[in-house]
């Protein structure tokens, strides 16, 4: 008998060790699983040239599509640089604002554009390429526009062409003046890249240069306050880990300012030779790491740079399987500081959240069907949500993803 309860008791331990063992395998197989955020459809847009449609196939014109968005406390605001016009909408598609070249656009039939008294506007203005906006606090559209061809300069000591410009309008859609470089009618910029407000109405505009970038500071009546280059040779220098090798090419692929301090974060790339063993010859080269390195541009010092986790997928050929990494591209900074990275792949993108000390990364998944997408542009808000507006053979599609209720689980903890 006692025998017989002995071996009842292994079993009975030996299915309490296997169901504990297995619990936590699975435990361990959800937590190596991205989870996807559902998205949510706001409202489509038609093509074509009527006051709330978008002309995005020229197809008489060279280039790429010159159409981008952004998002702020639900509205939609979409610079649409083929029809030369700025649309503000909400979250359901109604055209709330209009700002147009007359030339392109005639004969406006928007409602309310000649009531004092309408909520809706319609604003004349003679637009000529337009590129990326932003949006602040008190609803001051900053908008990215080219100047003419007899009004453009260049820098023959950077060999740079300084073309763009940064137009501003007041929360009454009127036309306050443009930013150059030194501020109001300013030294053009060379290519702007992407422009940002701060918490504290301050407008933020990145160039590119041919060493880098270079970002241009503004408090809110847009006189300067501070120029800030940053170059491959100015960003902080690494060390492979057991060797003596430093990287052999380092790329500066972005940087986004702070919403709350004169603060840069700087995304850097490095890459490190790669050799034929055979040949004993540089081959190519292969990404290393990525660094996001805060500028304090008070004082012209970075703080701890912060290692970014790559993204990686594998590739399987004839029965061999391979790993490799790809840098993140750097989508923005919210206000609570949180860091969104992201990477398209094959179901759609990768977001990748990183707090600003490091210590939680969450990562999530965005199903999107490439292949129903001919162009798309995303926006970051300072709350945290993602947009996107999603160009399809039959419509413009505008959508969100609502992250920043994930966020805000991770802060209540």
């Amino acid at each position: 008998m006692k025998k017989n309860l002995r071996t009842a008791f292994k079993i009975v331990k030996i299915l309490f060790i296997f169901h504990f063992s297995f619990f936590n395998f699975l435990s361990c197989s959800k937590s190596n699983q991205v989870h996807s955020v559902s998205e949510n459809t706001l409202f489509t847009l038609g093509y074509g040239n009527f006051e709330d449609e978008l002309n995005l196939f020229d197809l008489a014109k060279t280039g790429g599509i010159r159409t981008y968005m952004t998002m702020r406390d639900g509205f939609f605001y979409i610079a649409n640089g083929e029809s030369k016009k700025l649309l503000e909408l909400n979250s359901y598609g109604d055209l709330l604002s209009l700002y147009y070249n007359d030339d392109i656009l005639k004969d406006v039939a928007f409602a309310g554009k000649d009531s004092v008294n309408s909520t809706k506007k319609a604003i004349a203005y003679p637009f000529n390429t337009l590129g990326p906006l932003a949006v602040d606090s008190r609803k001051y559209i900053y908008a990215v526009d080219t100047l003419p061809l007899e009004r453009q300069e260049r820098d023959k000591a950077n060999r740079l062409l300084l073309s763009f410009v940064v137009l501003r309008f007041d929360s009454n859609g009127k036309f306050i003046d443009y930013l150059g470089q030194q501020g109001p009618g300013g030294t053009p910029f060379p290519y702007v890249k992407n422009i940002y407000t701060t918490r504290e109405n301050e407008l933020v505009v990145v160039c590119t240069t041919n060493d880098g970038l270079i970002a241009y500071w503004f408090n809110t009546n847009g006189f300067l306050l501070y120029t800030v280059p940053v170059s491959q040779t100015t960003v902080p220098k690494i060390k492979v880990e057991d060797s003596s090798e430093t990287p052999a090419y380092v790329s500066v692929e972005n940087m986004i300012p702070d919403c709350s301090e004169h603060k840069l974060y700087v995304k850097v790339d490095y890459y490190m030779a790669s050799l034929d063993s055979s040949l004993k010859v540089q081959s190519g080269i292969d990404y290393y790491t990525t660094l996001l390195c805060p500028l304090n541009i008070e004082n012209g010092k970075y703080d701890e740079p912060l290692e970014i986790p790559s993204y990686e997928y594998s590739v399987t050929e004839n029965l061999t399987k391979e790993i490799y990494n790809l840098p993140y591209d750097f989508l923005g900074v919210t206000e609570n500081g949180w860091l969104f990275f992201i990477v398209p792949n094959e179901d759609g993108f990768i977001v990748q959240m990183v707090q600003p000390d490091g210590q939680r990364i969450v990562k999530r998944s965005l199903s999107v069907d490439h292949s129903k997408i001919l162009y798309y542009t995303l926006s970051l808000s300072g709350n945290g949500i993602i947009s996107a507006l999603f160009v399809k053979s039959e419509n413009a599609q505008a959508l969100w993803w609502r992250t920043d209720s994930l966020l805000a689980s991770f802060i209540n903890q």
